[in-house]
């Protein structure tokens, strides 16, 4: 079991200590339950959906990386695939507080990362903030996404974002976790640059069409790749080096241990990821970064 979940597990029932130990133990563990492990877990637990959900709250937020605020907030997304994702906040010393990840951002990042094609759900231990309301409102899963918080009853985004401004509203038909392949292509052979490019691919850029992906290499020589998801009202949209962090953090791995990092970007898009992703990743210790254009 990852050292990080080990405060968080003791403090869970005996019952559901014993469904989880398998999965948790496993050396890569993803962060994630697929739908058949959640059925078993539920079986051995006793536990609906629901309950289930806030019942990994406390390990969620275990994946939380705060050296700035110490506040550690928890996630967790169902997919209409049934499976389970956990998301975490994540800071960065060093670095303006605006490269902070929310929890929010990172369980619906993590979740588009790992295939999933919607969200059905959800819940997390503190009240969505508005920047993360107004992410969450990009997705294909639109208003009808269910918020559930301790304490109260579930309700959807539309209730805790009514009167949005949206995609919709900009006649954008292809929404955030909805299929996508831009269409770039370039001869490469480098498997860091190949995989940047494929993030740039999937990428969710229907306002600046500046797709751009990141692809990081650490130091055991595992990839992790993240794409630009784009928001219709700018500022709460979330560059691809935040969500190849994202599934890097998720995954157990440690942000502080890149070896270099590739950004596929347009050469002549109306914006550029390059110089954001170059401090971001200095502060993280990462001085290696390819800029790749097509």
């Amino acid at each position: 079991m990852h050292p990080r979940f080990h405060t968080a597990f003791s403090t869970l029932p005996d019952t559901l200590q014993s469904a989880l130990q398998p999965y948790l133990d496993a050396a890569d563990f993803p962060a994630m339950f697929s739908a058949e492990q959640v059925e078993a877990i539920k079986q051995r637990c006793g536990l609906d959906d629901d309950a289930l959900a806030f019942a990994l709250l406390p390990l969620a937020a275990a994946c939380s990386l705060t050296p700035i605020s110490q506040f550690n907030v928890g996630a967790i997304a169902r997919g209409v695939s049934g499976n389970l994702y956990f998301g975490a906040n994540m800071e960065f010393s060093g670095a303006p507080m605006q490269q902070t990840v929310h929890a929010e951002q990172c369980v619906v990042t993590h979740a588009w990362l790992r295939g999933e094609a919607a969200l059905a759900a959800v819940t997390v231990n503190y009240t969505p903030c508005g920047h993360c309301r107004q992410f969450m409102n990009e997705l294909n899963s639109g208003g009808d996404l269910r918020i559930q918080l301790p304490g109260r009853p579930a309700a959807t985004l539309s209730h805790y974002l009514p009167d949005a401004f949206g995609p919709r509203d900009l006649e954008i038909h292809t929404l955030l976790m909805d299929p996508a392949d831009h269409g770039h292509r370039l001869a490469l052979d480098d498997a860091l640059a190949i995989a940047a490019l494929d993030a740039a691919n999937r990428s969710h850029a229907p306002y600046s069409q500046a797709h751009s992906g990141v692809a990081l290499e650490t130091t055991d020589g595992k990839i992790y790749a993240g794409r630009y998801a784009e928001n219709a009202a700018f500022n709460p949209s979330l560059p691809p080096l935040q969500a190849a962090l994202i599934l890097l953090n998720m995954s157990g791995g440690d942000c502080r241990r890149i070896r270099r990092a590739v950004l596929a970007e347009p050469q002549s898009a109306v914006l550029s990821q390059q110089d954001a992703t170059r401090a971001l990743l200095a502060a993280l210790g990462c001085r290696t970064l390819q800029h790749l254009t097509f």
